[in-house]
């Protein structure tokens, strides 16, 4: 895999942040994910369990490689997709919850639960490891990212820090908790509750509160979000193949 061999070529020719990351030898993409989530989560168990999710599921690792190469693309990463996968925390947030996810869809429940709660101390992340996340997410930041167990987010989704896809506890059933739609924007502290829909290509406001459906290619802003017009931004392009 490319990316595989422009991790190394990084890492070649920086030899101080090599050092930081003190990273196993590896050879191949789960190889990879496992060494950087041991030293990352600072235990091999959960490094173990990285490496054996993703070269269990080819599937899931070029999922990850496009989320991946989005996230440098969308945020002009300097490095690109090598440094992306290496220092972005968002990017690694979403790594740890595909691999939780994986093992929840597997059935072993305990041992996805284990891994978010252990995922969440390292990331300072709370994503529920049934919500179903689409590939190409870009989480920028990643800090502070709360998502219930029904939550839906689709592709190519652009999320900032802080933001809430939570219950208004009022809610039964199988969508107690946001669906997203592909393309949608969602800025900094936002919080979105409850069993709503939010369109395609929508943008939600940074500190918005959104509690009822909005419809496709619209922006909301404000403490109780209402419709403004348009929404104008968008990082969604025709797909390429992720190297």
């Amino acid at each position: 895999m490319k990316l595989v061999d422009n991790v190394k070529a990084l890492l070649q020719a920086s030899p101080e942040a090599a050092a930081v990351l003190d990273l196993d030898p590896f050879e191949d993409f789960a190889q990879l994910a496992g060494s950087l989530f041991t030293q990352l989560c600072n235990s091999k168990a959960i490094g173990e369990t990285v490496r054996d999710v993703y070269a269990d599921n080819p599937p899931l690792a070029d999922m990850t490689v496009y989320d991946i190469f989005e996230a440098a693309r969308r945020n002009f990463e300097p490095g690109g997709s090598p440094a992306t996968l290496l220092f972005s925390r968002g990017v690694q947030a979403i790594m740890a919850h595909r691999v939780a996810h994986q093992l929840w869809v597997d059935g072993n429940t305990n041992l996805a639960l284990a891994m978010k709660a252990a995922f969440g101390r390292v990331f300072s992340t709370d994503i529920h490891p049934a919500a179903q996340i689409g590939a190409g997410l870009w989480l920028d930041h990643g800090l502070g990212f709360v998502v219930g167990e029904t939550s839906v987010i689709a592709e190519d989704v652009s999320i900032w820090h802080n933001v809430t896809l939570g219950s208004t506890l009022n809610d039964s059933g199988t969508q107690r908790h946001p669906h997203v739609g592909t393309g949608a924007v969602i800025g900094a502290g936002a919080i979105l509750l409850g069993g709503i829909t939010i369109g395609a290509n929508a943008n939600i406001a940074a500190g918005s509160i959104v509690v009822e459906s909005i419809p496709a290619k619209m922006l909301v802003v404000g403490s109780k979000a209402t419709i403004r017009g348009p929404a104008s931004v968008r990082f969604t392009q025709a797909r390429e193949k992720s190297q």
